[in-house]
């Protein structure tokens, strides 16, 4: 029989429990663990926000003993203690589940009872020892949950948020590189599913570098939303409880902890309610993930067969495609991006609703909000690193399946049509249609042009558009019977 787990009684406003003696939370977090016991996830898992939620104690701290209202060797514990999380410490403790009533008080209460009783501990007393130092009178002096809590989020996200631009970029680069290897490449552009002109596979893999840079752009914009902070604004934005002085000491100390120019918004009020910014970040990570999942649907497209699909492109073989299908080799990589963007798309929907169900002065619903885009970001940053590694960097062409389609393409007619005229283009498109022969081949047989003169205008660069047309051949006339003017 197992030995009974030794606890400790720590009590509140409703009572008292028994809790765990090793554990660093207390009663309020025992409590949460009971009342929200629905994802199955706690808040630990964003490590970027349990450091961002100490970043904030810290800061706090540091606050109050420069203006005055906590004294010196308590502020110092609770500094140290919060040290300890930032650097990754403790982690373990944060088991409030990141789905919780109360607006974000779970998360905040257990982010003051870990740092007290580590501060505890480092003062050589017991944990629990709250009259000594305690979570709500020290830890969270001059704070609520509604100044700390989207606080501690925006911070967050600011942090994971670097790293997901590292990797876009990275994929960017990636792309570019490709663009470079597939320059002298030609190939069928399609519109519609249907042929359309020529060009080169560098130019398609161009333009997936030149949209992720784009969003790269439009996720730093709208990441400088998350540099506007409450902090002070305590319970409704009037400040209640907040030292004079306090929330620009605590902004202050924030900025230079956290590495990030954060500002204290004019309005204390509004910010408090307010959940733009939230919404406006989170519609720039939707935007970067379809167009990922549209590029990986490209890549789908372009690697599909072997031997009965467009067959253009081979994507890196990560692993056997079937259980029942011999040699099956499935795009596995750009289809777990895909429904990386299908989830993003599904949280943007989330934070959308859940900032239009705030009421008067707070929004209830920021732990959804959270969980949404650090889910998102996190989701998204590992997605593009793996489509990186796993399957860009590898991609090779079919150069001659390739060349094949260029050269039976009507496309390619109609780079022509300037020098043979469109009537005499289409007649040779239907044939070649009907034949499946060279498109060249029969403009030289008709007697339009000569194979020098096709050999000079089907060059990459004059089909894919960049070297342009400098003169234009005689037109031949539709009654002239296949003779030269």
């Amino acid at each position: 029989m197992a030995a009974p787990l030794e606890t400790r009684t720590e009590s509140d406003s409703l009572g008292s429990l028994e809790v765990p003696v090793g554990a660093y939370w207390g009663i309020h977090t025992a409590r949460a663990l009971e009342n929200f016991d629905v994802s199955k996830r706690p808040i630990s898992v964003y490590p970027e926000l349990v450091g961002a939620l100490a970043m904030v104690k810290q800061a706090a701290a540091r606050a109050n003993r420069e203006i005055g209202v906590l004294d010196p060797v308590r502020a110092d514990l609770i500094d140290r203690a919060a040290q300890r999380v930032i650097e990754g410490e403790f982690h373990d403790q944060f088991v409030v589940g990141v789905i919780q009533g109360g607006a974000g008080t779970s998360t905040n209460m257990n982010a003051n009872e870990v740092i007290t009783n580590i501060a505890l501990e480092l003062a050589g007393r017991q944990k629990g020892d709250y009259g000594y130092l305690s979570p709500l009178d020290h830890t969270n002096r001059s704070q609520s949950t509604n100044d700390v809590y989207p606080t501690a989020i925006k911070v967050a996200l600011s942090l994971v948020h670097v790293s997901l631009l590292e990797e876009l970029d990275l994929l960017r680069r990636a792309f570019l590189d490709k663009a470079a290897e597939f320059d002298d490449v030609l190939k069928v552009g399609r519109t519609q599913l249907q042929d359309a002109v020529p060009m080169t596979l560098g130019q398609e893999f161009h333009g997936f570098a030149t949209t992720l840079g784009e969003d790269h752009q439009r996720l730093t914009e709208n990441a400088s939303l998350l540099t506007e902070i409450n902090l002070g604004a305590t319970a409704i934005g009037t400040g209640v409880t907040a030292p004079r002085g306090y929330a620009e000491a605590a902004r202050r100390h924030l900025s230079e902890i956290s590495g990030r120019e954060l500002t204290t918004a004019s309005d204390l009020v509004e910010a408090t309610s307010d959940t733009g910014a939230f919404m406006s970040f989170s519609g720039s990570l939707k935007r970067n993930a379809m167009k990922l999942s549209k590029i990986c649907n490209d890549l789908r497209l372009l690697s599909s067969g072997p031997q009965s699909g467009f067959g253009e492109i081979n994507l890196p073989p990560r692993q056997a495609g079937s259980s029942i299908m011999p040699g099956k080799v499935n795009p596995v990589i750009p289809e777990v991006v895909n429904q990386v963007a299908f989830a993003v798309a599904g949280a943007d929907t989330t934070v959308t609703m859940a900032a239009e169900a705030g009421q008067l002065q707070l929004n209830a619903f920021e732990p959804v909000i959270a969980h949404s885009l650090l889910q998102s970001i996190t989701w998204m940053r590992q997605a593009i690193h793996t489509l990186r590694v796993n399957c860009v960097t590898g991609i090779t062409a079919n150069r001659d399946r390739l060349g094949t389609m260029v050269g039976s393409s009507v496309g390619v007619v109609t780079a022509l049509t300037p020098f043979i005229g469109y009537s005499a283009a289409a007649a040779l498109a239907k044939t070649a249609l009907l034949t499946g022969r060279n498109v060249a081949d029969l403009v030289i047989e008709a007697g339009l042009m000569t194979r020098t003169e096709i050999d000079k205008q089907l060059t990459p660069a004059r089909l894919s558009g960049t070297e342009a047309i400098t003169a234009a051949l005689p037109v031949v006339r539709p009654d002239d019977h296949g003779g030269r003017e």
